[in-house]
């Protein structure tokens, strides 16, 4: 199974639920930390916990670097910004509130940068003559 969903619409949706409190502690599980990306329905496993679904599968794959695809969690080596920070470094040593600091800039700076690039289509497309 290949991930079929609109990358947009996924990234939006994990800003949303990381605003409305989605990575904080389960009711059902408070001792439980939560894995951000993994613990949404922006993964492909949610719920599966003999993660049926190889990560390569996944929307979110494109943006783990090339030495990191090898990784348990890939999607944790996503770099959310200049200094090379990912869920994977800064969950030793900040707080929760840091990290998904972190996720949200990140998904924020990504979603705009995709929004640009499909208007930038949508116009050279209106503006090339049809064949």
């Amino acid at each position: 199974m290949t991930d079929t969903r609109n990358l947009l619409e996924v990234l939006k949706f994990e800003l949303s639920f990381l605003e409305q409190g989605g990575y904080g502690r389960s009711v059902r599980t408070p001792w439980k930390p939560t894995s951000m990306f993994q613990d949404s329905l922006s993964c492909l496993n949610y719920g599966e916990p003999s993660r049926p679904h190889p990560c390569n599968e996944c929307l979110l794959y494109d943006f783990v670097p090339e030495p990191s695809r090898n990784e348990t969690v890939p999607c944790h080596h996503i770099r959310l910004n200049d200094h090379g920070d990912t869920l994977e470094n800064v969950d030793r040593g900040y707080n929760q509130i840091e990290i998904e600091d972190k996720l949200r800039a990140w998904l924020r700076a990504t979603i705009q940068r995709l929004e640009e690039q499909q208007k930038q289509q949508q116009q050279a497309s209106v503006s090339s003559p049809a064949s």
